[in-house]
């Protein structure tokens, strides 16, 4: 990877845009340490130390721990995210979006990219909303004097703002610069996190080995006491953190390039004195083909109980209906791996059908002359085919669901919850990653080029 970049460094064009990723990916950090007025920050962060198996965890590491913080850039591109895969399942149902996908053509795509801006506008809005209600709720809000309704309105419309922007600086990105804006931005976010997390591993393994006195800790608060108990890391369990990410990230980038080649052959077919046709190809089909979304969707709801007992101030040791919903979902009881696990393989199926249609791309073989030996051209094949994706997205559900899970079970076991949303983090890493490369390559393969003249 380094020698493909510094390659690409040599080449004029792609050293402008490389300059140019670095200098949008400068603007993003930056603009993720700008805070937003009126909010106590420190109480923020407290309070979100506390919320480590919610869905505010996972807000706060996609987006850099920018959400933790209350800056500008606080909701990060996960309403840009949310947008587009809304508009891409309306594509599905309705049929009119689907024409306008299929049938038309560059302005269709622009028609559809212009729906998904304004509906992430929206989108945010609402999770800005959202956002401050959740603060204000818990006091952590500084009016200064100022009318509460105008700070209000200046809080959300920040929000909003940042992650207009990030939408527009990742446009930005995928024409002018390398890979594409939008991951490219989270992966930065997702990155930017290590030195953080560095120095959590080093303030737990001090406060292990100096650990506070009993009358300290009870005169604590239960959220303060939860976060200093969480914080909590035993010496040992550094080598066991470093060795397991090491293989998560050898085990997703050998399932990442893996793939099942179906083999097809071209009948042959002789117009006039040349022979046409006759060649055998084959058909990729990543193992991998929905990538990480499965595991977004899937925390996302398995982590909805618990968002909304944040909301509602539940906690696991709550009375009555909300303490046992705490309870039943918290993310350290069996119940919740079961959930988690059963909604991947849900939402991996889901989206490998909508990847990947089985009697489209038998109907294009029949067209084109080609077919899967010892199998009948239509019907035989689409059947076939659809078999071979079943088996082939069963694998890669067990593989999202491993990846997502280990963590989750080796924070238990050794009382780091935050290793909870490690694994999304990793396989988001390494994609991006991945295929940033591929671009990389393929744009210096392209200029490097000679052509069969010379």
């Amino acid at each position: 990877m380094i020698e493909t970049i510094r390659n690409a460094w040599k080449v004029p064009e792609l050293k402008k845009k490389l300059m140019f990723t670095i200098f949008a990916l400068l603007i993003f950090r930056l603009g993720a340490a700008i805070p937003v007025p009126y909010i106590n920050t420190d109480g923020l962060r407290e309070f979100l130390q506390g919320q480590s198996g919610t869905i505010l965890s996972l807000m706060n590491a996609m987006s850099g721990s920018a959400f933790a913080m209350a800056t500008v850039f606080a909701l990060s591109i996960q309403p840009y995210i949310n947008s587009s895969i809304i508009i891409q399942l309306l594509t599905v149902a309705i049929p009119a979006l689907e024409r306008l996908q299929k049938e038309g053509g560059e302005e269709g795509r622009k028609k559809i990219a212009s729906i998904t801006r304004y509906t992430t506008v929206a989108i945010a809005l609402l999770q800005g909303y959202g956002y401050y209600s959740l603060i204000n709720y818990y006091g952590l809000i500084d009016t200064a004097g100022m009318s509460g309704i105008w700070v209000g309105i200046v809080i959300v419309l920040s929000f909003t703002a940042g992650s207009a922007f990030l939408m527009w600086l990742g446009e930005q990105i995928t024409e002018f610069g390398i890979g594409n804006g939008i991951s490219i931005i989270l992966f930065a976010g997702i990155v930017s996190r290590v030195p953080q997390m560095v120095s959590d591993m080093y303030v737990g393994v001090s406060r292990w080995m100096n650990p506070l006195s009993e009358e300290t800790l009870a005169g604590m608060g239960e959220t303060q006491r939860k976060a200093y108990e969480s914080s909590l890391l035993h010496p040992a369990a550094i080598p066991v953190i470093v060795i397991g990410m090491l293989a998560l990230v050898v085990f997703i980038v050998f399932i990442n390039n893996a793939e099942r080649r179906l083999p097809v052959r071209y009948a042959k077919r002789v117009v006039g004195r040349k022979t046409y046709g006759g060649q055998s190809t084959h058909i990729p089909m990543k193992v991998s083909m929905s990538g990480v979304m499965p595991i977004i969707f899937a925390q996302s709801i398995a982590s909805l109980p618990a968002t909304i007992g944040a909301f509602a101030h539940w906690t696991v040791e709550s009375e009555g209906f909300g303490g046992g919903l705490m309870r039943l979902f918290d993310s350290s009881r069996p119940f919740y791996s079961i959930l988690y696990f059963l909604l991947i393989v849900g939402f991996s199926y889901f989206y490998s059908t909508m990847a990947f249609n089985p009697i489209e791309v038998a109907n294009n073989l029949k067209k084109n002359g080609g077919f899967i030996q010892g199998f009948r051209p239509g019907r035989p094949t689409a059947e076939f085919i659809m078999n071979v994706l079943n088996k082939i997205t069963m694998f890669g559900a067990l593989y999202l669901a491993v990846v997502a899970l280990a963590p989750i079970i080796t924070g238990n076991l050794i009382g780091i919850r935050s290793l909870a949303i490690g694994g999304t983090s990793v396989i988001i890493v390494v994609g991006v990653a991945l295929e940033t490369m591929k671009q990389l390559e393929a744009q210096m393969l392209m200029r490097h080029y000679k052509g069969f003249l010379e």
